[in-house]
């Protein structure tokens, strides 16, 4: 099987960038023009999954709260700690997470939509 999230947004360059640049996610795809619709897939190549964001003129309407989670888990500790200086040299702030297993389990940060986005350290076997 394989897994797609999609959301509506009015940031795909702040988002692209976020997903690529922070995360190290791939461009798997993208699309211009479609009925208006502007996307871009982003994963890791060659995985069963990818995140697609589109963007428009009509504006995304979305309702999340303190659980709604994107939870990435790095392969290794090499691939933690890279994220993690990513996210301190861009001086993306860490927040708290609603449900305590996160904070003793990795760090949460905003994507550019304020969802929340939690750096998983749960499955690293050091």
């Amino acid at each position: 099987m394989t897994f797609r999230y999609a959301r509506h947004t009015r940031n795909l360059e702040a988002l692209t960038r976020f997903y690529t640049r922070i995360l190290g996610l791939d461009i798997v795809g993208s699309f211009e023009g479609h009925d208006g619709i502007n996307g871009v897939m982003i994963g890791p190549t060659g995985a069963q999954w990818h995140l697609e964001f589109t963007e428009s003129a009509e504006p995304p309407v979305h309702a999340f709260d303190e659980e709604d989670n994107l939870v990435f888990y790095p392969a290794d500790r090499l691939a933690y700690d890279t994220i993690l200086e990513r996210i301190r040299q861009q001086q993306i702030p860490e927040i708290a997470p609603r449900n305590s297993y996160w904070e003793d389990h990795g760090i949460m940060i905003l994507d550019p939509d304020g969802y929340r986005v939690v750096i998983s350290s749960d499955r690293i076997r050091d």
